[in-house]
C-alpha cells in the first residue's frame, strides 16, 4: 500500500534487483506522444523540402523531450520514494510532457514555442520540487540538491524570457540555455555525487531506445499502409517494408549487444554517456521519418531528389552507428567489431548515392551485425 509521505533519502547504488517501476514505465509511455509528434513534423518538413528548417525544429524540440526525460530518470534512480507526493509530482511532469507534445506542430510550422515552453517549464519546476524534497531528506547531499533546484529554476526563467526575444536571437538564446541546462548537473554533482544505480539507469536508457525504435517501426508501417491504400506498387512496398524492418532490427541488435554498466565509473564518463544519448535517441526516431520519406518518394507522393530522399534515412542511421560506437563499443571493444561501426557508417552514407539505398543500407547493417557477432565469438573462443 502506498504511503502518503516518506523522507526522501538516497537509495543505495548497489541495491539488488533494481528494476523500472510501473510509474517510470508510464512516464516513458507519455513521451511516446511527444516523440511521435516531433518525428511526424520532421517527416512533414522533409517532404516539403524544408530540410534545414525541419532539422532545426526537430533538434530543438527533441532536446526538450530528451532533457526532461533524462533528468527524471537519473533523479528517480537516486531518490524514488514511491509515496503519494512523489507519484503526484511525477504525474504533473507527465502532464507537462503532453502539453509539450501538443505544442510541437505550432513550433514547427510557425516557430511559436509558447506551448512547448509551457509544458517544458511545468516538467522542470516539478523537478525543482523533487530536489527540494531531497534537500530536506538527504543530509549528506543538501548542497547538491539545492544547487540542482537553484540552477533549474534560474534556467527556466531564461526559457520564459526567451519567448519575448526577437526572432534573430532565438537560436542563440536556445543554444546558451541548452548549455546552461547541461552544466547544472556538472555543477551540482561536484558538491556530492548522487547515488544513482548504474544498472537501473542503463535499463532505463535501453527502454527509451526501444521507444524511439518502436516509433520508427510505426512510422514506416503507417507510410506503407498509406501507399497500399493509394494503390501503389505492392511488391515494391513490401520489399521496402522488409528493408525498413531489417534496418530497425539491426539498430536494436547493435545497441543492446554492448552493455554499458561497466562504463559508468566516473562522473565524467557517466555524463558523456548520458548526454551522448541525445544523438542516439534523436537519430533513431529520425530513421522512422526517413523511411516514411522513402515510401513517399517511391510512391511519387513527393518529388524530392533521389539523393535527398535517401539521405533522410542514411544520415540518421550513420549518426546512430557512430554515436553508439563512440559511447558503448570503442571504450571496451576489441578486434574487428571496434572498427566495424565507423566503417559501416561510411558505407551507409555511400549507399545514398547508389540505386536502392534503403535496401543496400539494410544489407550493410545485417552484415555489420554478422561481423560483430563473429568477432565476439572469435574473441570468446
Amino acid at each position: 500500500m502506498t504511503v502518503p509521505y516518506r523522507p526522501m533519502t538516497a537509495r543505495r547504488p548497489d541495491e539488488p534487483h533494481r528494476a523500472s517501476t510501473p510509474l517510470e514505465l508510464l512516464f516513458d509511455l507519455s513521451f511516446v506522444v511527444a516523440v511521435a509528434s516531433a518525428a511526424a513534423m520532421l517527416h512533414h518538413s522533409l517532404t516539403e523540402d524544408h530540410i534545414g528548417h525541419g532539422l532545426l525544429g526537430y533538434l530543438t524540440v527533441f532536446f526538450a523531450i530528451w532533457w526532461a526525460w533524462l533528468n527524471f530518470t537519473w533523479f528517480a534512480s537516486s531518490y524514488d520514494t514511491d509515496d503519494v507526493v512523489y507519484r503526484v509530482t511525477t504525474l504533473v511532469q507527465i502532464t507537462g510532457v503532453l502539453v509539450l507534445a501538443a505544442g510541437v506542430p505550432r513550433a514547427f510550422e510557425d516557430g511559436n514555442f509558447t506551448v512547448v515552453t509551457a509544458g517544458y517549464v511545468v516538467m522542470r519546476l516539478a523537478m525543482v520540487s523533487q530536489w527540494l524534497r531531497a534537500r530536506h531528506g538527504d543530509e549528506d547531499r543538501r548542497v547538491t540538491a539545492l544547487r540542482y533546484a537553484t540552477g533549474i529554476t534560474v534556467v527556466q526563467l531564461g526559457w520564459i524570457a526567451r519567448l519575448f526575444l526577437p526572432d534573430g536571437l532565438l537560436l542563440t538564446a536556445f543554444i546558451a540555455l541548452a548549455v546552461l541546462e547541461m552544466l547544472v548537473p556538472v555543477w551540482a554533482e561536484r558538491a556530492a555525487g548522487t547515488t544513482f544505480h548504474v544498472g537501473h539507469v542503463v535499463e532505463r536508457y535501453g527502454l527509451f531506445t526501444l521507444i524511439v525504435l518502436g516509433e520508427s517501426i510505426l512510422a514506416a508501417s503507417n507510410a506503407i499502409r498509406a501507399g497500399l491504400d493509394a494503390g501503389a506498387d505492392v511488391p515494391g512496398l513490401v520489399s521496402l517494408a522488409f528493408a525498413g524492418l531489417v534496418i530497425v532490427f539491426a539498430l536494436w541488435w547493435l545497441y543492446f549487444d554492448h552493455p554499458a554498466e561497466e562504463l559508468l565509473t566516473t562522473l565524467r564518463k557517466s555524463l558523456t554517456w548520458g548526454y551522448g544519448h541525445f544523438l542516439v535517441f534523436a537519430s533513431a526516431a529520425a530513421v522512422g521519418a526517413g523511411l516514411e520519406v522513402s515510401v513517399d518518394h517511391d510512391t511519387h507522393v513527393v518529388h524530392l531528389p533521389s539523393l535527398a530522399a535517401a539521405m533522410t534515412t542514411t544520415v540518421p542511421v550513420a549518426v546512430y552507428l557512430l554515436v553508439v560506437w563512440f559511447l558503448q563499443v570503442f571504450p571496451t571493444g576489441r578486434g574487428t567489431a571496434k572498427w566495424a561501426f565507423p566503417a559501416g557508417a561510411a558505407l551507409v552514407l555511400a549507399a545514398s548515392f547508389g540505386p536502392a539505398p534503403i535496401h543496400v543500407t539494410a544489407v550493410l547493417l545485417a552484415a555489420l551485425v554478422a561481423v560483430v557477432v563473429t568477432s565476439e565469438r572469435g574473441l570468446r573462443g
